[in-house]
């Protein structure tokens, strides 16, 4: 810290002990990039750096114990394989005495009918076996299969089809390790559906939902694989472009804005076409060290200015700070 020039407050000082413990992956590649970027730790970047790894986060359940079904096929699978070592060894003590007889005795007959047999039993056993193991590892395809989806659904808004919150929260942490490790872009925009409250209020919730959709599918169509698209909360929509800067960001959401302007709704009861949908959009560009809440409360701003102007349109974090300014 003293080399650093970093004041020694408390957040300060848990900041740089939860570093020199190198337990926190995340903190420590942020700190290390920040210092071989000979960054300086400003109060902005000390204060982000708290907030981001320190501060206490919320929206992420604990793992809980393996499902009693699974714990039971481990057993199974454990009682199979104590049994096959004791069939194992009872065999191989079977042969023994045959080999032991066949060197006493005279008779070729007597021998090869008890190793026969021997080698039948040991036949049967495998095969039961062998079934045994099938069965179990059928189970176990079964439970992966409904852990599989049972992931997808915790990570999945049920009504869009969109990532949710917390899928997003954990996406973008990694992105901005990523912007940071590999000296990138990273950008955020957040859509608010104008008018929201109307379509409910107008046509009911159903409808409503339908303008969520709509706008979801919208967005999940205007971005690449590899960025995220995710419901934020309510009627907020937010995209995470990895390797995007502002101007690149800006030109996406202005498409899906306009695409989502050109869209026609219609009432699936009546088939009657309901009123334009418009979107107001916030742009914001990562800035190395800052946390997530940052670079979304700017998205926020310039949203919230885009609605002050008039709606359907798209403010960037460039405007507010020219707007700032000018004021």
């Amino acid at each position: 810290m003293s080399q650093q020039s970093v004041p020694a407050t408390p957040s300060n000082f848990a900041v740089w002990f939860e570093y020199s413990l190198g337990e926190g992956i995340a903190l420590r590649k942020t700190i290390d990039i920040l210092i071989a970027g000979k960054r300086k730790f400003d109060a902005t970047t000390n204060h982000e750096l708290y907030i981001t790894y320190i501060a206490p986060q919320t929206g992420v359940e604990p793992l809980g114990d393996l499902p009693e079904q699974l714990s039971g096929l481990i057993a199974t699978a454990q009682q199979f394989l104590n049994t096959a070592v004791t069939d194992n060894r009872t065999h191989m003590k079977a042969l023994d005495e045959v080999s032991s007889e066949a060197a006493a005795s005279s008779d070729p007959r007597t021998i090869i009918a008890k190793l026969v047999d021997e080698l039948s039993k040991a036949t049967s056993r495998a095969t039961q076996l062998e079934a045994n193991f099938a069965a179990t590892s059928a189970e176990l395809d079964t439970i992966r299969d409904s852990l599989k989806a049972a992931e997808q659904r915790s990570n999945t808004d049920a009504l869009t089809g969109l990532a949710n919150r917390h899928s997003m929260d954990e996406f973008l942490r990694l992105a901005q390790i990523a912007a940071m490790e590999k000296d990138e872009a990273l950008s955020v925009f957040l859509i608010d559906i104008d008018h929201f409250k109307k379509f409910n209020d107008d046509y009911g919730h159903q409808v409503g939902d339908q303008v969520l959709r709509l706008v979801a599918k919208v967005l999940q169509e205007g971005v690449r694989e590899i960025d995220l698209a995710a419901r934020y909360g309510g009627e907020e929509l937010i995209a995470v472009l990895p390797g995007a800067d502002l101007e690149t960001c800006t030109g996406v959401a202005e498409r899906i804005r306009r695409r989502i302007a050109e869209a026609k709704l219609t009432r699936r009861a009546t088939g009657k076409e309901i009123g334009s949908i418009t979107v107001s959009i916030g742009v914001a560009q990562f800035r190395l060290a800052e946390s997530a809440d940052a670079m979304i409360e700017r998205c926020d701003r310039g949203l919230y200015r885009a609605k002050r102007l008039g709606r359907n349109r798209t403010v960037t974090e460039t405007e507010l700070e020219q707007e700032a300014g000018a004021a």
